[in-house]
């Protein structure tokens, strides 16, 4: 990629994406026999026109339909919200048509992770604690917060002690897809190999039953995390006396499991054991340009490594389905995809929304102008192999390979979703920087514009900026793929030295509380 002023993606792209401010009046070249003239300012990651646009006309970026001129566009022009509108789209589907072969397997290649008893990898060594409700949150963050640095530096292994709170767990329907959903979740990650062991924490009253969570999120079947442990300890606060004696049992409890969770060791595990959470969150214009390209590069080395990747976000694939269902691995996959954007499509209808109320406010202070071009940009983190399988939120995610799981676009809520079905390393792009970290699973993230990496270098991991400045798509994306092995190995993350990632467990409830 050049150095020029603005980046033009595809030859059928009738708007460039600036690559750094452009003053009006400032003459830019095109394709080397042509120049534009810019009839205003353009921002970073803004867009300027190339030609003019009648209204009514496509906007074209990535070579795809990203929204229609609502009025004549000049050009050389800025091309925002004030003269775009999203309109339709009319999308050919064409089921498997584009399915790539397979990538040329790599092997050999390894990270320093835990390896449980179960034959299960994790990346860091976490004790948790469950907490089935929000009124349980409390005395759950009580039990916690008595291990301290100092305490836990006697137990060099152990990561930390994660209480994982929620504001749910109660008004809805008992057994209903709610419950179910939370229940998914919280056993997601009470399973998670990253999660040496856990305990329990209810109210007592509550709809999230701890014997619900046990029985029908396969908790009693797996039995603890630990070793040294035939079950996890389950504590209800009305049960034990109130929330004082509940710490104190729980406090004991923990205790007791940090000597057996200190001794795991890290030990050579293939790399097609990384499981990779893709996140995009604060995203803009440049996200599509520089950060989701380069992470979908990484993808595609992930899954050549016999790895797993993971796209979120299906309120942000709508526009950009169509170039999913073409690389689908069937039709019923692709299928199972658009089933998903139908469902939001009903879902956000029955609140008088639509699914397309995207992009945000910040989203669009960045560059981007219409869920569709967010939506063509996001799915490029998913790199350019065959779409395997499509997972509800928190279900386990059993294929390898390249996969889809629904989830919001509410970041939190997203990454808690992917973390529950077994991710064991996020990657997190961002152009207007977001301070987004997860435990007990780490994230890195990723600048798309170097003036924010700058400006928060104490938040980023990676700036993938430095493609606007004649980096390669293919040098950074081997650099995230480097990142990641060493981050699974041990290596903390810019979020994991803030000691970020206790109030981001979001799960996801879509039903009403009654």
């Amino acid at each position: 990629m050049s150095t020029a002023p603005f980046v033009r993606l595809h030859p059928d792209d009738n708007i460039a994406v600036a690559a750094r401010r452009i003053p009006e009046g400032t003459t830019l070249a095109v394709d080397g026999s042509s120049e534009v003239t810019a009839r205003e300012t353009v921002d970073l990651g803004h867009k300027i026109s190339l030609r003019p646009i009648e209204a009514g006309q496509p906007i074209k970026k990535f070579g795809q339909t990203i929204g229609f001129a609502a009025t004549s566009i000049p050009v050389g022009s800025w091309v925002h919200v004030h003269n775009v509108t999203a309109g339709e789209l009319s999308l050919d589907y064409a089921f498997c048509s584009e399915v790539p072969a397979p990538p040329t397997p790599i092997t050999g290649r390894t990270f320093l992770g835990y390896r449980r008893p179960d034959g299960r990898a994790a990346t860091r060594n976490y004790i948790g604690i469950i907490s089935t409700v929000n009124c349980s949150a409390t005395a759950s963050k009580y039990a916690a917060q008595k291990f301290d640095t100092a305490l836990l530096e006697q137990f060099e292994n152990v990561d930390g002690v994660v209480p994982l709170v929620h504001k749910g767990g109660c008004a809805m329907a008992y057994g209903g897809e709610d419950h179910k959903q939370l229940t998914r979740t919280l056993a997601g990650f009470a399973r998670h190999p990253n999660i040496a062991a856990y305990i329990v924490l209810g109210l007592g009253c509550e709809t999230a039953q701890a014997s619900f969570l046990m029985e029908n999120g396969g908790l009693i079947q797996l039995g603890g995390a630990s070793s040294s442990r035939t079950a996890p300890l389950v504590m209800n606060i009305q049960e034990q006396g109130g929330v004082a004696k509940t710490v104190a049992k729980a406090v004991a409890a923990i205790r007791d499991l940090l000597p057996e969770v200190n001794k795991a060791q890290r030990v050579p595990i293939p790399v097609s054991e990384i499981m990779l959470g893709l996140e995009c969150g604060g995203s803009d214009g440049n996200s599509g340009t520089t950060a989701n390209p380069a992470l979908g590069f990484c993808s595609d080395l992930l899954v050549a490594h016999g790895g797993t990747a993971i796209l979120s976000e299906v309120t942000e694939i709508y526009g950009g389905e169509h170039l999913l269902t073409r690389r689908a691995a069937s039709r019923e996959v692709g299928e199972a995809l658009l089933e998903r954007i139908r469902w939001w499509i009903e879902y956000t209808a029955k609140f008088g929304e639509r699914i397309d109320i995207n992009p945000s406010v910040g989203n669009k202070k960045g560059g981007l102008t219409t869920i569709y071009e967010k939506s063509l940009g996001a799915i490029a983190k998913g790199g350019t192999t065959a779409l395997r399988a499509v997972y509800k939120y928190a279900e386990a995610v059993r294929e390898k390979g390249f996969v889809i799981m629904d989830t919001p676009g509410y970041d939190p809520a997203s990454v808690t979703g992917m973390v529950a079905g077994g991710a064991n390393v996020c990657c997190f792009t961002t152009g207007r920087g977001s301070c987004y970290g997860c435990k007990p699973v780490p994230t890195i993230k990723i600048s798309t514009n170097t003036p924010m990496y700058e400006r928060m270098i104490d938040d980023m991991d990676i700036n993938a900026g430095r493609i606007l400045d004649g980096a390669t798509i293919e040098d950074v994306g081997r650099e995230i793929f480097e990142e990641v092995v060493a981050v699974a190995s041990g290596k903390q993350t810019k979020s994991e030295a803030q000691g970020i990632g206790d109030e981001e467990f979001c799960p996801w409830t879509y039903g009403p509380i009654t």
